[in-house]
């Protein structure tokens, strides 16, 4: 399996939209693009798993790696492990998910697909890349393309929400690259490639210096409190298909990089960061939780429930036990699936009714069958019904967490579980008053999904379902993985 492809497929994609004369045929390349990436990731599943069952224990499969610029030892250097193959097959899930809901834009439409196929060539890049130069390098190509689609196509205070988006990206994007300099310029081997790093020792003073830069640095992308300020204001502005891409796919990088470049290299510093990880992943919890009950606006209360859920990655990761690291990778792709999908119910009640507030809707389910049943699977799946992804991933982390025997981690974990609590209130209550009761005046005529909402919302509840129902496939998938990084950690020495 060539890992190219998954880089050249988009950038393909992205320069046929380009090349094309009218927007239909835009729509079509983008989608052609879409289904295509979507097999591709499939057959990088089956490939990835037919090569561990013949007995290929490599950590990295698939490896390529080409000297870019050899006085800095910067490479060209790829590779997956199931980690990165999970994140792949959510990339390509909200991708083709994302074309199909913004099938009905007509503003600058050859500039809009161009910057969402762009958007999924930062993120597949970044997934595979195994040279921390390279996965900076697509780190910022995941980030330009966000602050056009919310300041462009966006609605609200869309300017400034695309602004202070933008700025505080940039500023973790900073952080992150300080603490690759700092971890480049400490280590002994001069180096930027992943596995060159985690098989050498980085002097713990480095560490410690550096695990806070790069750990908060992509903690901002994954709403990291108190940096998580940028998430309700740039999730509400943003188009439809722009916060499906946002909250399903960015927000997964800051997580990835927590767990593959932070923690793996420096398992000293997260040892020694651990506690505090812990502490602020609980408030995120929380304060996320307890905050969208306050909220009146369908965005805001998935934005604002996306800093909670988002709150269990980073916690998981801060537990450092393997079963809490492998529920955070649940998570992440859990989340993923689950936020996008509530995004592209939301985009399509909005698109009807032309507001978001729940207080002026009510009996949508006499009208919009299909829209309301997916905005009640998908809410289940947020409040974490068994059966559904979301019940997996977090019961993994609690489960993970609660293998801490003292105070502090079980207090942590209790905490934590109150939250379900309150997102099974905020959840019921908003679903309740959008799809039930009377039908509100004027909404007597509003229309149900049409083939391409349909067909998107489908795709997302197929991989909602088949991790809540059968999660072992994806357990097994990245629990060899994320056993090299609890190798690494059992291997500092205690204090």
């Amino acid at each position: 399996m060539n890992l190219i492809l998954l880089i050249l497929l988009p950038l393909l994609t992205a320069v046929l939209i380009l090349l094309m004369r009218n927007s239909q045929q835009v729509k079509l390349t983008a989608l052609i693009g879409s289904v295509a990436q979507l097999a591709l990731a499939f057959a990088l599943l089956l490939a990835f798993r037919n090569e561990r069952v013949a007995g290929n224990e490599a950590q990295m499969l698939f490896e390529l790696q080409y000297n870019w610029f050899p006085a800095w030892n910067i490479s060209f250097h790829l590779g997956v492990d199931g980690i990165s193959v999970a994140m792949i097959l959510l990339t390509s899930f909200v991708v083709i998910a994302g074309v199909l809901v913004s099938w009905n834009v007509t503003k600058m439409t050859k500039e809009f697909f161009f910057l969402l196929i762009l958007l999924s060539l930062g993120a597949y890049g970044f997934f595979i890349s195994l040279d921390l130069f390279i996965l900076f390098f697509f780190l910022e190509i995941a980030v330009i393309p966000k602050y056009l689609l919310i300041g462009i196509w966006g609605s609200g205070k869309k300017e400034y929400a695309a602004n202070k988006l933008a700025l505080m990206l940039m500023g973790g994007s900073a952080l992150v690259l300080v603490g690759l300099l700092g971890v480049y310029f400490g280590s002994h081997q001069k180096s930027f490639d992943l596995i060159t790093l985690a098989n050498t020792h980085i002097p713990v003073e480095v560490q410690k210096i550096c695990f806070p830069l790069l750990f908060v640095g992509f903690g901002v992308f994954s709403a990291l409190f108190p940096f998580h300020t940028w998430v309700p204001d740039g999730h509400s502005s943003a188009p439809t298909a722009g916060s499906m891409f946002l909250a399903g796919i960015s927000m997964k990088l800051g997580g990835y990089g927590c767990l593959r470049v932070a923690t793996y290299i420096m398992p000293d510093g997260a040892k020694e960061y651990a506690n505090i990880i812990i502490v602020l992943s609980t408030i995120a919890i929380l304060y996320g939780a307890f905050a969208t009950m306050m909220q009146k606006d369908l965005k805001y209360i998935n934005a604002y429930s996306s800093v909670s859920h988002c709150g269990f990655v980073l916690l998981g990761i801060g537990m450092l036990t393997k079963t809490a690291m492998t529920g955070a990778v649940m998570q992440m792709v859990s989340h993923g699936l689950m936020t996008a999908l509530f995004f592209a119910v939301i985009g399509m009640i909005y698109e009807r009714t032309h507001t978001r507030q729940v207080n002026e809707m009510g009996g949508l389910l006499k009208v919009m069958p299909f829209i309301t049943t997916i905005l009640f699977i998908v809410g289940f799946c947020s409040l974490g019904l068994p059966g559904l992804s979301g019940f997996v991933a977090e019961m993994t982390v609690f489960m993970g967490s609660w293998q801490h025997p003292d105070p502090f981690h079980r207090i942590a974990t209790i905490a934590a579980c109150m939250s379900i609590v309150v997102t099974a209130v905020y959840i019921l209550r908003a679903i309740g008053q959008t799809a039930m009761g009377p039908l509100k005046e004027g909404y007597v005529n509003l229309s149900d999904a049409k083939w391409n909402e349909k067909i998107a919302a489908i795709i997302l509840i197929g991989g909602i379902i088949a991790i809540g129902v059968a999660p072992f496939w994806l357990n097994d998938l990245i629990g060899p993985a994320t056993q090299i990084i609890m190798n690494k950690l059992a291997a500092v020495q205690p204090k």
